[in-house]
């Protein structure tokens, strides 16, 4: 005789719990700066607005291509060039919906919304 299958729960694309709870956030080092994502450009390429008044065309490095998605509107760290450090620069990290609540619940992101509403 043949078995039935089972049937698998369906789960939503985002499988993380929107109520959890923030135990860790990622905050910028040294040189490095928040963002928001304004358009992707292709290629691997989107126009940052970030928090020290410089709007750069960055780029996700090799190594994080396939596991970091970024859309329009998301918070990002940006991380400058040496070179052209004002025009380009290395997206580091994409922050959680739930992140960027506890960030801006703390007051890092500031600089950011200052800028957002001009």
């Amino acid at each position: 005789m043949v078995e039935a299958k089972k049937k698998h729960k369906k789960r939503s694309r985002h499988a993380y719990d929107k109520t959890e709870e923030v135990t860790r956030v990622r905050l910028p080092k040294d040189e490095q700066v928040f963002g928001v994502v304004d358009v992707r450009l292709g290629m691997g390429k989107s126009r940052i607005r970030c928090a020290d008044g410089k709007e750069r065309i960055c780029r996700v490095p090799g190594a994080l291509k396939r596991r970091l998605w970024v859309r329009p509107g998301n918070i990002v760290i940006v991380k400058p060039w040496e070179y052209e450090g004002d025009r380009k620069g290395d997206i580091i990290y994409n922050y959680k919906p739930i992140q960027v609540k506890w960030l801006r619940k703390n007051g890092h992101l500031k600089d950011l919304l200052e800028q957002e509403e001009f």
